[in-house]
């Protein structure tokens, strides 16, 4: 039986306002700016600070420079433990995530969820596109300008498929992950109508999806050809903030946000 239902999306194809059908008409939690609200609080940081991180990968020279902070025994570097940066976005995300998986009855859109969630077989999994045309149109019905329409479907996308690939070493989207893939120009009702009646449908069958992480973890000191570091202790930096709001809610999420299972290339 599916409790759970993920959202992944082109950017403009109108994810978020199907999401909010599909949660109202099966009476599920609604995870999508309440996924940001969440980490916010737990983080202790603005939600604004949360969004930046959303689907993002840092910058080269930023985790460049977060290896020589953890190796530093200067008690004035700019960033210390407690800051919160994409890393610490992706291991309070699982943590949340597994929360969500236990308690049932959700929606969950975007931010690594499909992938978190892969081996649940609870979970249906779906991805949301659209022709640009469609996007921009329904981007511009939003307030933007046709300009900053045509740049966030642009960009958005290149970096989820960045995010995607620097955090689960995959290419995005990864199709079969996914139950169905939906063109959404048909109509938000009849996207809400297929996802529903398609759950019916293989409700009780075998697992169809699939997906199969990299044989063995990635480590390394530098990557040259990318001009970048990987280390497995860049996740190190947010044990912290993650204690830190652990330990507010009363809970012992260390384990959880730690484990190897987050995500090959910080497995040590």
């Amino acid at each position: 039986m599916f409790r759970l239902i993920t959202i992944e999306r082109e950017y403009g194809c109108g994810a978020a306002a199907i999401a909010a059908e599909l949660a109202n008409r099966l009476s599920w939690k609604l995870w999508d700016r309440l996924l940001t609200e969440e980490i916010a609080r737990l983080a202790n940081v603005d939600a604004s600070t949360v969004k930046r991180c959303e689907e993002h990968v840092d910058s080269p020279f930023y985790r460049l420079s977060k290896v020589f902070w953890r190796g530093s025994y200067e008690p004035t570097s700019s960033l210390g433990s407690q800051s919160f940066d994409a890393d610490c976005m992706m291991s309070m995300m699982e943590t949340i995530t597994a929360k969500i998986a236990q308690e049932g009855n959700a929606v969950v859109v975007g931010r690594g969820a499909p992938y978190f969630l892969r081996e649940r077989p609870d979970a249906f999994h779906v991805f949301l596109y659209a022709p640009r045309a469609e996007k921009v149109r329904r981007i511009l019905q939003e307030g933007c300008t046709a300009s900053a329409a045509e740049d966030l479907v642009d960009t958005v996308d290149r970096e989820r498929i960045a995010y995607v690939k620097h955090y689960f070493d995959a290419d995005w989207p990864t199709r079969s992950l996914y139950h169905v893939m939906i063109n959404t120009a048909v109509g938000n009702e009849s996207v809400v109508e297929t996802i529903l009646n398609t759950m019916r449908m293989v409700e009780g069958r075998p697992k169809a999806t699939a997906y199969e992480p990299p044989e063995s973890p990635q480590l390394c000191l530098a990557d040259a050809g990318a001009g970048e570091i990987r280390i497995s202790a860049r996740i190190h930096a947010c044990r912290e903030v993650v204690r830190e709001g652990s330990a507010r809610e009363g809970h012992d999420f260390s384990r959880a946000v730690m484990s190897s299972k987050m995500c090959p290339r910080f497995s040590a």
